[in-house]
């Protein structure tokens, strides 16, 4: 009895230990197919497509022009249907009709090359520019805001300004361009596109892919055994080809044959019934993997490019810091002792021009005297930090200019004390940004455009204080040059304006709605650009602009870094509504820091070239067209400058 009793718990035990395992192999089952069929897109609710954190949550949402309209899709629809419907703002219009229509998956050679030039200028994700931005989210919202409005603003390299929802027809149609998310980097990108050198290799691992994953469906069929094993062979071909091959001149003379040859496999395919789910999957995989890929290096690319264009090449660094040394080493006569009648004479012509770049502010002056017909009466006030300015004052006391005075002054040494609470006293020259806007004028167009704006910076408010004793001056950047004589536009008559400027009347007041909000007078005046500005100070005194443009600086900024400088476009023209004189727009060519298209006659026939913009002729990354004009007024024979490399 003990032996059968014994016999029973064992058996007993057995079978207890026989359920526990089963559960626990029924649990690691479902474990694993639950995440399986999320992996494989069966899970009904699962997107299919590309998902990124860099996503909008517009992007579930249509809008016409009554409103915002929720998408809703039919639950009939097939998932491939599904999968087209998400990829729409990604992929052409022509492509994705031809795929919906004709139920072919396979895409041809150029067809993929025209989907990689959309991915290249339409990609996603604006907030997360690889070049520093600021939103205006971060400024304190002035009133009159108007609510339906979206702003976002980028400083000195962009801003992106006033798109309203209810002007936009369709936002799933509706493509941001490159230069949107990626800034002046997409300018430079498309003029110095290269050949690729590996098109055709691209070609063949294109093919490759396609034919993976046609295969296993492929090989599961009854009656094609003939077709996969050619598949499978050309298969092989191709990977044995790719092994050997990077660039296009490592490929054997047979590869026209090989990609035809494949071509027709994989077009017999694709006219069998396989299982979509597979092919689906795998097209899916390169589409996701080609955008991923695509979206780095863009953003890569426009990281380099910024540092590139911010960055003080290593040839300038060594001339300022040489110039410095030897600033300490001969200790140069003081300009302000030997011409101190001149300086403060308000009868004579005075140019102010606030730079950080020696060379830059060098060729400048040297085209302003270069051009000039009589040079007695002219006086340079150069405004510099205290980084720069013992290489500024060795260079021109080393370098005479005619008869003109060039007078370096440090912009932090000046008694300014009642300013100084507003945190101006530093050099803070003129501010670019990049404003892109939905072209309101043709709502039909679903691109926004994008202008580049110059501006004035903090500094220049502080004119009035710095100068006490003059009447008037003329204010230049130190990316412009001057191909004619400037006494005629010295004397122009500002009929009580302030500031003498041009306009710049693709941008207006009511582009920039979301940003100034309420503050506006009239919303079609056209914006003005800084670069050559005839100032009367007397006027400028009687208004108290600097007043009011540090109560405008007091209610944009809101401490931080950010809107310290996204403040300066706001307040600047704020604080000189009503109060600009006109000048003629073909005086003063802008844009040849960023625009690639102006008229060669346009450039001659103008009195000042502005290059404004990343892209400025001392760097290497400026526009070559456009050197030329800058170079001609380089100082010649400068030990200085040979010694370091200068733009050689």
């Amino acid at each position: 009895m003990k032996g059968y009793a014994a016999a029973a718990g064992s058996s007993t035990k057995q079978r207890r230990w026989k359920w526990l395992a089963l559960a626990v192999l029924m649990l690691v089952f479902f474990s694993m197919l639950v995440p399986l069929s999320f992996l494989l897109g069966l899970h009904n609710g699962f997107p299919v497509g590309w998902l990124s954190d860099e996503s909008s949550p517009l992007d579930s949402f249509e809008f016409d022009g009554n409103g915002i309209i929720e998408k809703n899709s039919s639950k009939g629809d097939s998932r491939v249907e599904q999968m087209l419907r998400n990829f729409t703002p990604s992929l052409p219009e022509e492509i994705v009709q031809d795929i919906a229509e004709g139920g072919d998956m396979k895409l041809n050679y150029s067809k993929r090359n025209e989907v990689s030039e959309q991915l290249t200028s339409g990609l996603t994700g604006v907030a997360s520019h690889p070049e520093s931005e600021v939103l205006t989210e971060d400024l304190p919202k002035p009133s009159g805001v108007d609510s339906k409005m979206h702003p976002a603003l980028d400083t000195k390299l962009g801003a992106r300004v006033g798109v309203k929802l209810s002007d936009v027809s369709n936002f799933a149609g509706a493509q941001k361009s490159c230069e949107l998310e990626f800034g002046s980097y997409c300018l430079w990108s498309k003029e110095h596109k290269e050949t690729m050198k590996d098109a055709i290799v691209k070609r063949l691992k294109d093919q490759l892919f396609v034919a993976r994953a046609y295969y296993p469906s492929i090989a599961k069929l009854q009656g094609q055994e003939n077709l996969a094993r050619e598949m499978k062979q050309n298969i092989q071909e191709h990977e044995r080809i790719l092994s050997e091959a990077i660039s296009d001149a490592d490929l054997p003379p047979f590869v026209p044959e090989k990609i035809q040859k494949m071509e027709e496999t994989v077009a017999k395919a694709n006219g069998c019934t396989v299982e979509c789910s597979n092919v689906e999957r795998k097209l899916r995989q390169i589409f996701d993997l080609t955008v991923d890929e695509t979206h780095f290096h863009m953003k890569q690319s426009a990281f380099l490019y910024h540092l590139g264009v911010q960055t003080m090449p290593k040839s300038l660094h060594c001339l300022s810091m040489r110039l410095t040394v030897e600033y300490f080493r001969e200790r140069p006569l003081d300009v302000d002792t030997s011409h101190a009648y001149k300086v403060n004479d308000p009868s004579l012509r005075h140019y102010v021009i606030f730079s950080q770049d020696v060379l830059a502010v060098s060729v400048t002056i040297n085209s302003i005297v270069t051009s000039s017909m009589d040079t007695a009466d002219v006086v340079f006030h150069l405004l510099t930090d205290r980084q720069n300015f013992y290489a500024m004052r060795f260079w021109f006391a080393r370098n005479s200019y005619r008869d003109a005075v060039i007078r370096v002054l440090n912009i932090e040494d000046l008694n300014l004390s009642n300013l100084i609470d507003f945190g101006v006293t530093q050099l803070s020259p003129s501010e670019e940004f990049r404003v892109s806007i939905h072209n309101f004028d043709e709502p039909q167009l679903l691109h926004m455009r994008t202008e580049y704006l110059s501006i004035f910076g903090h500094s220049h408010f502080l004119l009035p204080e710095i100068f006490k004793n003059l009447k008037k001056v003329m204010v230049l950047e130190d990316d412009m040059i001057v191909q004619h004589d400037l006494s005629t536009l010295w004397n122009t008559d500002l009929e009580g304006k302030v500031n003498a400027a041009v306009n710049f009347c693709k941008v207006r007041f009511g582009h920039l709605e979301t940003f100034l909000g309420g503050n506006i007078n009239d919303r079609s005046s056209c914006l003005w650009m800084s670069g050559l500005n005839i100032i009367d100070l007397d006027k400028w005194r009687e208004h108290n602009l600097t007043g009011i443009y540090l109560k405008l600086l007091n209610r944009f900024h809101n401490g931080s870094e950010a809107t310290w400088r996204t403040s300066a476009l706001s307040a600047s023209l704020l604080a000189f509504q009503d109060r600009i004189f006109s000048l003629d727009s073909s005086l003063v060519i802008s844009g040849l820091g960023h625009d690639y298209s102006i008229n060669e006659d346009m450039i001659k026939n103008a009195v000042a070239l502005h290059y404004n913009g990343n892209m400025k002729p001392w760097l290497d990354l400026g526009i070559p067209t456009y050197k030329k004009y800058w170079k001609k007024f380089l100082t010649q024979g400068e030990r200085f400058m040979d010694e370091c490399n200068v733009l050689h």
